[in-house]
């Protein structure tokens, strides 16, 4: 769902050239500066290596929901296969953006309760221990879909659904907590061109740099 919101942020901004997504399935989507390279073993990014140079900024929306899943199984996924992305583009272009779609609640010293955040916090850590030129930490709470952006995820999809017709009304009233997919999109590409003020964003960051870019 943030990855098709991020995605349409980027084939809107003129300043945006090119744009390239690799993931198991293809979007669909048509656009003159957009190129989809599909990989099944999301694992393993040496296949594809010489088609992932030349950019300044890697945005990393992939994630799965943690429920009913062991922590093992959540972290193959969740941290296995963002560093096996981060590792190899660090080695082919230390000088790019790298931003990962994180969570509120991540837990940075890895040890708390809750297994999925320990994980994403392990995820946060390794990634900042990497040489990039700058690595961001995006951690939205509740997120407001817009545009059509849709998850996958049928419980998410329900809970939406449900809260669609107050979710617009409380982001007005609590702009803190709750952010657009627009509003990620754009604070993104505003990180990659103007930094960002801190490493690790929240709902409140994410909403103060995207309504602060004309």
């Amino acid at each position: 769902m943030v990855g098709q919101g991020v995605l349409r942020e980027c084939l809107l901004d003129p300043g945006v050239q090119r744009v390239k997504i690799v993931g198991r399935t293809a979007t669909g989507v048509q656009h003159p500066k957009l190129r989809e390279v599909v990989l099944k073993d999301l694992w393993n990014f040496s296949s594809i290596e010489s088609e992932l140079s030349g950019f300044d900024a890697c945005f990393f929306c992939l994630g799965v929901s943690s429920v009913g899943m062991t922590e093992s199984d959540y972290q193959r996924v969740t941290y296995g296969i963002t560093m096996a992305a981060a590792e190899t583009l660090s080695r082919l272009d230390p000088q790019m953006t790298f931003i990962y779609v994180s969570g509120a609640g991540t837990d940075s010293s890895e040890q708390g309760r809750s297994m999925w955040a320990r994980v994403k916090g392990k995820t946060e850590n390794a990634l900042l221990r990497l040489p990039f030129k700058a690595v961001y930490m995006f951690r939205p709470g509740i997120i407001e879909p817009l545009h059509g952006a849709k998850s996958k995820t049928a419980s998410i999809r329900i809970f939406y659904s449900l809260t669609k017709p107050v979710l617009t009304l409380l982001r007005r009233i609590f702009p803190s907590y709750i952010v657009t997919t627009e509003q990620i999109g754009r604070c993104m590409i505003e990180a990659v061109r103007h930094g960002a003020p801190k490493q690790v964003l929240e709902s409140k960051d994410i909403s103060a740099m995207a309504c602060a870019r004309p």
